[in-house]
């Protein structure tokens, strides 16, 4: 489990959040359970850091505020519209037996033991997030499937997927699609055979033998008719 320092913050005016980031720190809040919200910041290189790991809003951080310990998940960012840098965080506590809800990465292993992969197959991902209501000291970090021995034609499910105890997609009644190894969507044009390619050389002229041919015709008809013109009338009688 990662870890995070948190401080105490007794910032109440826009001016004082201004002043908390201009120090390179973000403000956030920690909510949930029956203790009161706290007011906390936190340290705008560590928090991005930590945003650049895996599943980041999926991990249970192990938060350190002023000296006390606790479980806590983080829930929502917030971003500045222009520099793109973290401006806001909220941390759900963590409490025994509360159910929480967040969407889980899936997580696709063995490419190279799929004889469908090695034969020229897509894997179509159709999620690469699934939403689940699970308990808050039970959350999976990912969900992974296994491609070794698949094959073109088959397709994970969530069925599919071992989830841990009392751990649920969102999305009930239905066995939905997870992913699904395609065929290949280029196929490749058999080459001709080599008798039929040399008989189409000597059974065919070409384009500029063709286009030769016509100019020559085309000339000899002009030729004639300048001579026809240039005869005089008793030569034509």
């Amino acid at each position: 489990m990662n870890s995070i320092d948190l401080s105490i913050r007794n910032t109440k005016t826009k001016g004082e959040l201004n002043l908390l980031r201009l120090d390179d720190k973000v403000p956030g809040i920690v909510y949930g359970g029956t203790e009161d919200n706290k007011k906390v910041s936190v340290s705008k290189k560590i928090l991005k850091n930590l945003i650049e790991k895996e599943n980041f809003l999926s991990n249970i951080l192990s938060a350190n505020i002023d000296g006390r310990s606790e479980d806590v998940l983080p829930r929502e960012i917030k971003y500045n519209t222009l520099s793109d840098e973290p401006i806001h965080i909220d941390f759900l506590r963590i409490v025994k037996g509360a159910n929480v809800v967040l969407e889980i990465p899936v997580k696709f292993i063995n490419h190279e033991k799929s004889p469908g992969l090695k034969r020229g197959g897509v894997l179509n991902i159709v999620r690469r997030k699934v939403e689940l209501k699970c308990l808050a000291e039970n959350i999976p970090g990912e969900l992974v499937v296994d491609l070794e021995n698949v094959d073109i034609g088959e397709s994970f499910k969530i069925s599919s997927i071992n989830l841990p105890d009392r751990v649920v997609p969102t999305i009930r009644g239905r066995d939905f699609v997870i992913a699904t190894l395609a065929a290949p969507t280029v196929i490749k044009e058999p080459e001709k055979p080599a008798e039929a390619t040399e008989e189409g050389k000597d059974g065919e002229e070409t384009a500029s033998e063709a286009e030769a041919k016509a100019s020559d015709g085309d000339k000899k008809d002009s030729d004639k008719k300048d001579n026809e013109e240039k005869k005089s009338p008793q030569e034509k009688k």
